[in-house]
C-alpha cells in the first residue's frame, strides 16, 4: 500500500508541507532571540582570558565532552547519561534529517549511501532504542528511587526532579514518534529498501502495525512526523530555561575550561599585581563582577551533585554545598536577565544569594572542580567573593587575628622574624647537618623554603630537620632565608587578601633571587603550591617527595625494613600536593620502598582524597560544622584497616593528630609525616650514621 510523506500529505486541502517548514522558522527565531537575551549578561560580565591553546582545549572536548570519561566515577547515572548522550549524537543527523523530510520528499544526506546508509539506520534504530531505555532507568531513578545527592535542602531553593524527568518524557518522546514514524513506513511496504534491525523499537513497532489499514498507517505515519517536529524544536527553546542548558553550553564551557591547576586568576585581567592599587574595588560584589566564563559555568550545571557529593565540607555539614553555588547564580540570571522583559537590578550576592558563612566555609581542596564531568570551576569564584568580603571589611573574627600577623610580621602566628633560623641552632643536629643560614648576598645551590608552620611549631621543626637529614645525604647544597623569608601566602592569596598576598610575594620573590639557587624544596604542599603557580620568575621549585623519589632512582638511599612489619599503612592525599598538583605517584613509590610495607588505600584517596581542613589558615577559622573533617579522614583510615596514617603535609598532620584524639583513636591509629618515616628507613651510608 502506499502512504503519503509529510511533504505530499494535504489535509482539508492544505499541504502539510507548509507546517514543515513554519514550524523550524519560527522555532529557530524564538532560539535565536531565546539565546541573544540569555548572553546579555555575558557580554556585561568581566573580562577573562581564555582565547589560548586551542590544541590542549581541542583535547579537553575530545576526552572531557565527547567521550566523556568523568561520567563513569558515578557508574550507573554515567553509564545512563552517556547512553543518552551517544545515543543522541548517533540520532541528531536522523532529527536533522526529518526535519528536511517536511520539507522534500525521499530526503536522505548525500553523504550517506549505499551500505553506509544501511548501516547509519541501523545504528540511530538501536541508539532510539538504547536511548528509550535510559531514559526509562533514569526516570525511575530520579522520579522514584531519588539518590540523596539530588535533594535540594530547602535553603538552597526547589527541587528539580519534575523538570528532570519531564526531559526525560521529552527525549523517550521523541525516540517513540521517530520509530513509529519509520515503523508506519515499514508496515506499509513503503521502506525505500531498508530494514528494521531486529529488537529494536522499529522493529516492534512495525511488528505491531502489521495488517493495519491504509487509513491507520497514513495516520500514524502524519502524526508521529509531527509530534517529532513540535516536541523537537521544543526542546531546543526549553533548553536555555533550566538546568539541561548545559546541553547547549557544555561542550563551550569545556572549550574554555581552566587549564592549569593550583593557581587563581587574577583580580582584573590584564592588570598587574603592582597595579592593584589603582581599583576602586576588589573581587566579587555583584553578579555582574563574575567573568563571563563563570556566567557560563552557571548555565553549564547539569546539577548533578557530584561536586557537593564529593565536597568535605558539605560532608560535615557546613554551609556549603558548590553545586548551588551555581544553580543560585543561575537562577538570579534567569531572574535579573529574563528571556521576556527587560533586566532587573539583581540582588545582592553576600546577604541575597550566598551567605557569608557559605563562602568561607570552602577549604579550596578542589575535590568539587575534580568531580564535575562538565569543567565547571569554583575555587575561582569562591576566592572572587571573599576578596570582595575582604573589601568590605567582612572578615570572620577568628581570622583576623592571623591576617594582622601575618602583615606585621609576615606569619600567621605573630612571632618575630629572627626566630625562623631558630630551629637549625639546635646543638646535635648543627652537628649533624650543616644547614646555611643564608644573610643578604649569599647564594646557594638549593634554597630550602621552609615556611611558617615549619618555622615556628615544634613538631613540624622536627620533620624539616629530617627534610634536612635527607637532604644532606643527598649532597645538596642547601641553605634557608631565615629571617628573610615571609609565609609563602598560599592561603592568604586564598582567603582573598589580595594586597597582602602581593606585598609577601614580592618580598620572597626578591630575597630567593638574590640567593640565586637552581631549586627550592620545600616540605609544605601549600608553600609548594604558591610558589609554583602564583610566583613567577623562580627556579623549577620541589617538593620533598619529589628530591626523594630522585635519591631512589639514583640509588641513593639503602633503607633498612621496618620494625613493626605487622603494621598497616596508609596514605593521605593532600589537596595541595595531589588534586593541585598531581604528585600521586611519587609519595606512594617512597613508602613501597621501605622493605616490608604493608600498605593499604582509603575509600576515599588520590584526586578522590578527603581533606582534612587543616590547610593554612584554616587552622585558625572556626566554622559551623557537625564533625570535624579530620575527624571524618581518621576514620576512614581505622575502616580501610589501617594502623598508620602517612601524609606529606604539615597542616594534615596537625589536624588529623588533634582529630586522632577527639575520635579516641590514640591507641588504634598512629599519624606520622612520609619525610619521617622514610628518614627513620634511611642507612646513612655516607658518614656510617642513621638519620
Amino acid at each position: 500500500m502506499d502512504i503519503v510523506g509529510p511533504a505530499q500529505f494535504v489535509v482539508l486541502g492544505v499541504k502539510t508541507q507548509i507546517f514543515s517548514i513554519l514550524i523550524p522558522v519560527v522555532a529557530i527565531a524564538l532560539f535565536a532571540y531565546i539565546i541573544s537575551k540569555r548572553m546579555v549578561p555575558l557580554r556585561k560580565a568581566a573580562k577573562d582570558e581564555r582565547w589560548d591553546r586551542f590544541g590542549e582545549r581541542a583535547a579537553k572536548v575530545w576526552s572531557l565532552w565527547l567521550l566523556q570519561i568523568k561520567q563513569p566515577r558515578y557508574m550507573l547515572a554515567g553509564v545512563l547519561h552517556m547512553a543518552i548522550f551517544f545515543g543522541f549524537l548517533v540520532l541528531l543527523l536522523r532529527s536533522l534529517g526529518l526535519v528536511f523530510i517536511g520539507f522534500q520528499e525521499n530526503f536522505h544526506w548525500p553523504f550517506l549511501v549505499g551500505p553506509l546508509e544501511t548501516w547509519y539506520n541501523i545504528a540511530k534504530d538501536y541508539a532510539a532504542t538504547i536511548v528509550l531505555i535510559a531514559c526509562v532507568i533514569a526516570g525511575i531513578r530520579r522520579g522514584i528511587v531519588k539518590p540523596p545527592r539530588y535533594a535540594v535542602p530547602s535553603q538552597y531553593g526547589k527541587d528539580h526532579t519534575g523538570e528532570a524527568v519531564f526531559v526525560l518524557a521529552i527525549i523517550s518522546v521523541l525516540m517513540i514518534s521517530e520509530s513509529l514514524f519509520e515503523a508506519s513506513a515499514f508496515a506499509a511496504g513503503a521502506g525505500n529498501g531498508h530494514f528494521a534491525a531486529p529488537l529494536t523499537l522499529v522493529a516492534i513497532f512495525t511488528a505491531m502495525l502489521q495488517g493495519s489499514s491504509a487509513g491507520t498507517l497514513q495516520a500514524i505515519h502524519i502524526l508521529s512526523y509531527y509530534v517529532h517536529d513540535l516536541v523537537f524544536f521544543f526542546f531546543l527553546c526549553f533548553l536555555p530555561f533550566g538546568k539541561h542548558f548545559h546541553v547547549l553550553t557544555s561542550l563551550f564551557n569545556v572549550l574554555f575550561m581552566r587549564l592549569e591547576k593550583g593557581n587563581i586568576k587574577p583580580v582584573r585581567y590584564g592588570l598587574a599585581g603592582e597595579d592593584l592599587d589603582q581599583l576602586d574595588s576588589f573581587g566579587i560584589k555583584k553578579v555582574e563582577d563574575f567573568t563571563w566564563k563563570h556566567m557560563l559555568d552557571f548555565y553549564s550545571c547539569a546539577d548533578c551533585g557530584r561536586c557537593s557529593d564529593q565536597c568535605p565540607a558539605n560532608a560535615v555539614k557546613r554551609p556549603l554545598s558548590p553545586r548551588f553555588i551555581s544553580i543560585k547564580a543561575r537562577d538570579l540570571l534567569f531572574k535579573s536577565y529574563p528571556v521576556w522583559g527587560a533586566p532587573q537590578e539583581a540582588s545582592a550576592l553576600i546577604g541575597g544569594i550566598y551567605s557569608e558563612d557559605e563562602i568561607w566555609s570552602c577549604t579550596t581542596c578542589g575535590a568539587c572542580e575534580e568531580e564535575c564531568p562538565l569543567a565547571i570551576e569554583y575555587i575561582d569564584k569562591i576566592v572572587d567573593l571573599r576578596r570582595g568580603l575582604v573589601d568590605e571589611g567582612m572578615v570572620p573574627q577568628s581570622l583576623q587575628k592571623p591576617l594582622s600577623a601575618l602583615e606585621k610580621r609576615g606569619n600567621p602566628y605573630g612571632k618575630t622574624a629572627k626566630q625562623r633560623g631558630k630551629w637549625i641552632e639546635d646543638e646535635a643536629f648543627a652537628q649533624a647537618v650543616p644547614v646555611k643560614l643564608l644573610k643578604q648576598g649569599d647564594t646557594v645551590a638549593s634554597l630550602f623554603f621552609v615556611d611558617s608552620v615549619g618555622s615556628y611549631d615544634d613538631r613540624i621543626i622536627e620533620i624539616n630537620r629530617k627534610a634536612a637529614h635527607l637532604m644532606h645525604h643527598l649532597g645538596k647544597d642547601f641553605g634557608i632565608l631565615g629571617e628573610q623569608e615571609k609565609d609563602a601566602g598560599n592561603e592568604i592569596r586564598r582567603f582573598g587578601e589580595e594586597m597582602l598576598f602581593q606585598e609577601i610575594k614580592e618580598h620572597n620573590t626578591e630575597a630567593i633571587l638574590e640567593a640565586d639557587p637552581q631549586e627550592v624544596i620545600t616540605t609544605d604542599p601549600h608553600a609548594f603550591n604558591a610558589l609554583k603557580h602564583d610566583y613567577t620568575g623562580l627556579p623549577p621549585v620541589k617538593h620533598i617527595s619529589q628530591l626523594l623519589v630522585e635519591g631512589l632512582d639514583q640509588g641513593k638511599f639503602s633503607l633498612r625494613p621496618l620494625e613493626e612489619s605487622g603494621k598497616v599503612y596508609t596514605y593521605h592525599d593532600p589537596c595541595y600536593l595531589g588534586r593541585h598538583n598531581l604528585l600521586y605517584d611519587e609519595p606512594r613509590r617512597i613508602l613501597d620502598a621501605i622493605p616490608g610495607m604493608k600498605r593499604v588505600e582509603m575509600e576515599k584517596h588520590k584526586d578522590r582524597s578527603f581533606c582534612c581542613s587543616g590547610g593554612g589558615l584554616a587552622l585558625f577559622y572556626e566554622p559551623e560544622e557537625e564533625t570535624r573533617m579530620g575527624v571524618v579522614r581518621v576514620n576512614m583510615a581505622r575502616a580501610a584497616g589501617a594502623d598508620v596514617l602517612v601524609t606529606a603535609c604539615p597542616f594534615c598532620l596537625i589536624n588529623m593528630e588533634d582529630a586522632v584524639k577527639i575520635a579516641g583513636l590514640e591507641n588504634e591509629l598512629k599519624i606520622v609525616d612520609l619525610t619521617e618515616l622514610f628518614a627513620g628507613q634511611v642507612e646513612l651510608v655516607q658518614d656510617g650514621d642513621r638519620v
